[in-house]
């Protein structure tokens, strides 16, 4: 039985999650090299298995050379097989495994495993978002907050949440563990294009921080700044921007 575009992202993103945990409880491997082995091997995994369920669709991974052939293909897989390769290394649960398809540009479907919480958040499988409290939280990185993502937060009086990875702040919102993911510092297709599907499909407003719409499978996979929030903070937080 074939699978559609959604289970087969949740799948490929559930075994990679399931192979970076084993890689990791090995033992076998100091923290840096921890994660550039579970990088490889997860992203291995992953492009094998897109190029034996998908071989028409286009194809960019962080671990990956670019080519130039997905530019022109309408459907293109985005992947990130270890979204925060430092706390994958520190053995915390702030990272993310992400698998995406882009349609014209578009991050239409999406899955985003969590393998430490044992969670796949996926575009296909959206509960209601649970009832957001009267003060907003906010996540912001734990190793560097943006200036912005500060002075936002002191603005609507945001309470400050430090996390890890790009994916795991994106599915905090999601989840309901936050109503705000505000992000200037730069990031790459990869980074964004899973957490917006899926964020997108839950009813969350996901743009760039100027309001225009996130577009992927460009010439140049670098994307400056990302806003997922609650639809009712968006007015809120781009008036503060």
């Amino acid at each position: 039985m074939s699978l559609t575009d959604a289970e087969l992202a949740a799948q490929l993103a559930e075994a990679a999650g399931r192979i970076l945990l084993e890689v990791r409880s090995s033992g076998l491997l100091n923290m840096k090299k921890l994660g550039a082995a579970g990088d490889a091997t997860a992203n291995q995994f992953l492009v094998h298995a897109l190029r034996e369920q998908r071989p028409d669709d286009g194809l960019l991974s962080e671990e990956e050379k670019d080519n130039a052939d997905r530019l022109t293909s309408k459907r293109v897989w985005i992947i990130d097989p270890v979204d925060g390769t430092r706390e994958y290394g520190e053995e915390r649960t702030d990272w993310a495994v992400h698998v995406a398809l882009a349609v014209d540009g578009k991050a239409s479907i999406g899955a985003v495993a969590l393998p430490g919480l044992g969670l796949v958040l996926r575009s296909d499988q959206c509960p209601a978002l649970p009832k957001a409290p009267v003060r907003p939280r906010m996540v912001v990185s734990r190793t560097r907050p943006a200036a912005e993502a500060v002075a936002v937060a002191n603005a609507l009086s945001a309470e400050l949440i430090p996390m890890g990875s790009a994916g795991a702040k994106a599915m905090a919102v999601v989840r309901g563990e936050a109503e705000i993911y505000l992000h200037t510092g730069g990031q790459y297709e990869w980074d964004s294009c899973a957490p917006v599907a899926v964020a997108s499909a839950y009813g969350l407003h996901c743009s760039r921080v100027d309001g225009s719409p996130l577009v992927y499978n460009q010439r140049d996979t670098y994307i400056p700044d990302l806003l997922i929030c609650r639809p009712e903070w968006k007015d809120a937080v781009l008036q503060a921007l």
